[in-house]
């Protein structure tokens, strides 16, 4: 396969995603291939540059991605083969993204060359964090990020939908209710206004706008659960009334805005 260039748009929530992105990035510069990283949800798709491959990354999140994920798919411009490979992480399985996104990439008249689900650290509020387990789960997570990476060079990757059972899976966790439960779950976020130094991050990292800067922050009713607020707050000032729980981030918050 002769790739020149790609642009890479992904999206990362507590960095599992940027750390599997940039380790296929590295892959792919060191075999000389030119590769344009860009936030996913900053990005305006009918921008897009399709005479380059173009590469999708994302989490999961209940059991396919978010919506805002979906709507950047969806708004992506018609094409004639310009070729794309996505991979998302997750933490146990998914069955809701892979066959359905290859189904509407398809109809836009793109060539799906590729597509890898890579397990990585849970993010979504654990009891407990194991640091030597996240360690071994994120070192085999970017070894497969970086064999998927090769394949992709030497057209080895595979993008395969089963699509009867992904598509039906993909109705039944695509609907709105589903989506108004998790925004429900963002709306029992609280600010301990003790820790809050009204910094503004909160605001800066949502990537829906679901988060104002009032005397202090106040959220809305549009939270996707991301959980970039609650896990990179550097005073730990958001939090969930009598709920028990670790906050995980794979990357630093420098690490997470270097790019912006």
């Amino acid at each position: 396969m002769g790739l020149n260039t790609i642009d890479f748009y992904y999206f990362s929530g507590t960095g599992n995603t940027q750390l599997v992105v940039k380790k296929m990035r590295d892959i792919f510069v060191e075999k000389g291939i030119n590769v344009n990283l860009y936030r996913l949800e900053k990005a305006v798709p009918q921008d897009i540059n399709l005479n380059h491959t173009l590469g999708l990354g994302f989490p999961v999140a209940a059991q396919s991605t978010y919506p805002f994920v979906w709507d950047f798919v969806n708004r992506l411009p018609d094409t004639d083969g310009t070729e794309i490979f996505m991979v998302d992480t997750l933490a146990v399985y998914s069955g809701a993204i892979v066959g359905p996104l290859k189904r509407v990439l398809n109809k836009k008249g793109y060539k799906t060359i590729g597509a890898k689900e890579i397990i990585m650290p849970s993010n979504f509020y654990p009891k407990n964090i194991d640091e030597n387990k996240n360690k071994i789960k994120i070192d085999k997570g970017l070894e497969k990020a970086k064999k998927y990476a090769l394949d992709i060079i030497n057209g080895r990757a595979k993008w395969r939908r089963v699509p009867v059972l992904s598509d039906m899976f993909y109705f039944l966790v695509s609907r709105k209710m589903v989506w108004r439960m998790v925004a429900d779950w963002g709306k029992r976020f609280k600010i301990d206004r003790e820790r809050c130094t009204k910094c503004g991050l909160c605001v800066r990292l949502c990537p829906v706008n679901n988060v104002r800067m009032n005397e202090y922050p106040w959220f809305s009713d549009k939270c996707q659960q991301c959980l970039r607020c609650i896990s990179f707050c550097p005073t730990g000032a958001i939090y969930i009334p009598e709920k028990k729980y670790k906050t995980y981030r794979a990357i630093s918050i420098g690490e997470l805005l270097k790019d912006e």
